[in-house]
């Protein structure tokens, strides 16, 4: 009988990637993946360190495992244990503990491990370390894909400690790219995400590769539908990159840009190499070339020093962009980073109340977002069916839409139809489908 290992992953798109490669490793060892609520042979806990918060569900976690089974062998992997493995090896409940790196052989760690004791595996990150080459990770029947081709930071922003867990930039080699890119295209995914740690510098570590050029690579694998990018910086946006997002017809009009903060005292304190201005002015440019483009963004609420007026002032520039969604995080001290030593910490309350506050303007601004293309016909991507009832999926603007559906509806998944969207309903689009009309494009009103 087969042995069965579960996994639960927090924080980022990266993580996922992960946690996807490292299933394909322990089904090639021979395990079955089953729910983590489920009783396994092995916990794989794919832990976040980016917040207070993400720590302690982590070590959340790590519980929850050894209840659900007090014999498994329980795995914590990922940012917070690459940060702090001694406070995972204090809780006493985790058998082998392994960072950001190392981990192409974990099955074989896990069927060599002796019980009795804890394996501490965390390295720290040296310069030269080369890009940590985990299996392609295409599932059967997933329409959308993640593919992580970049990792590490340098940037050194005040209130992060990614550049620690995480160590500094590599690139994976377009080949290698291409090489995974086509499997999951093969397994299945019309549509591919394309994440890392700090995405837009991709290729800096490499002779003549830019992330725009391997755009254009990938584009040219049969079967591709979409290409999606998950997070860019600001200062790594230049000319070569939107001018090929505009020519492309299969880069999604969708792009992720951290704000942090609309002040600009508050963006030096965080060590952010832009001006509220020059962000103002990256998003109207952005718009103006790429129409309709959906544009959203992360945003911190409570950092150190922030008083009423800078609130009020990242308030104001969120409202004049006009971001389609905002992921809101209320600060929180990490350690080894220069913010938490910082004088003018706040209190809990007064970063609840603001981050209500933006959270509320988020959801504004993206019901604005989407009401905007009420009335026009989008492509949506169907992703899942509920028989008889509708097939939901995503426009390239990354609008969630539920198309209404009897049984034609069932052979949807993965496949692109068109919709005529009618009324926006709870964080998501209704509508239609229709017919192409002959000489009309998706986007048109009707």
């Amino acid at each position: 009988m087969k042995k069965k290992v579960a996994f639960v992953t927090l924080g980022c798109k990266v993580n996922f990637c992960e946690t996807e490669s490292l299933q394909v490793l322990f089904e090639k060892a021979g395990y079955r993946v089953t729910s983590f609520d489920d009783q396994a042979d092995v916990y794989i806990i794919n832990t976040c360190t980016v917040t207070g918060h993400s720590d302690h569900k982590s070590r959340k976690a790590i519980r929850r495992a050894r209840r659900n089974s007090p014999e498994a062998i329980i795995v914590a992997t990922g940012c917070y244990a690459q940060g702090d493995p001694e406070k995972i090896r204090q809780m006493d409940q985790a058998d082998l503990i392994i960072g950001n790196q190392g981990r192409d052989n974990l099955p074989g760690l896990v069927q060599s491990f002796q019980r009795g004791t804890v394996l501490d595996l965390v390295t720290s990150h040296r310069a030269g370390r080369g890009f940590e080459l985990l299996p392609p990770a295409g599932r059967r029947g997933r329409t959308r894909g993640f593919l992580k081709i970049q990792e590490g930071c340098s940037q050194q922003c005040s209130y992060c400690v990614v550049p620690r867990v995480r160590g500094p930039l590599r690139s994976m080699t377009p080949a290698d790219v291409l090489l995974r890119a086509e499997a999951l295209v093969g397994s299945g995914c019309r549509e591919l995400v394309l994440t890392g740690v700090h995405l837009g510098l991709y290729g800096t570590d490499l002779q003549g590769v830019s992330l725009a050029g391997l755009l254009k690579e990938i584009e040219k694998i049969p079967g591709l539908l979409r290409l999606r990018l998950s997070s860019l910086e600001p200062s790594d946006i230049n000319s070569e990159l939107v001018d090929h997002i505009v020519k492309s017809s299969l880069v999604c009009p969708h792009l992720h840009i951290p704000l942090q903060s609309g002040d600009g005292e508050i963006l030096r304190l965080m060590n952010r190499p832009y001006e509220p201005v020059e962000y103002l002015y990256l998003a109207k440019w952005l718009k103006q070339e790429i129409p309709g483009l959906s544009l959203s963004t992360d945003v911190i609420v409570g950092f150190p020093g922030e008083t009423e007026r800078h609130h009020r002032r990242s308030m104001k520039l969120i409202r004049e962009i006009g971001f389609s969604s905002l992921h809101v995080f209320k600060y929180s001290p990490r350690p080894f980073t220069a913010a938490a030593d910082f004088s003018g910490h706040l209190p809990n309350q007064v970063k609840d109340e603001r981050s209500r506050e933006m959270i509320r303007l988020g959801e504004e601004l993206a019901s604005q977002y989407r009401r905007q293309f009420i009335g026009t016909i989008q492509p949506v991507l169907v992703e899942k069916v509920v028989p008889y009832a509708y097939g939901e999926g995503l426009t390239p603007h990354y609008l969630r839409v539920r198309v209404s559906s009897d049984i034609k509806g069932l052979h949807w998944r993965g496949r692109e139809i068109d919709a005529l969207l009618d009324q926006e309903e709870g964080g998501y689009v209704t509508a239609a489908r229709v017919k192409k009309r002959p000489g009309k494009k998706p986007g048109h009103k009707i």
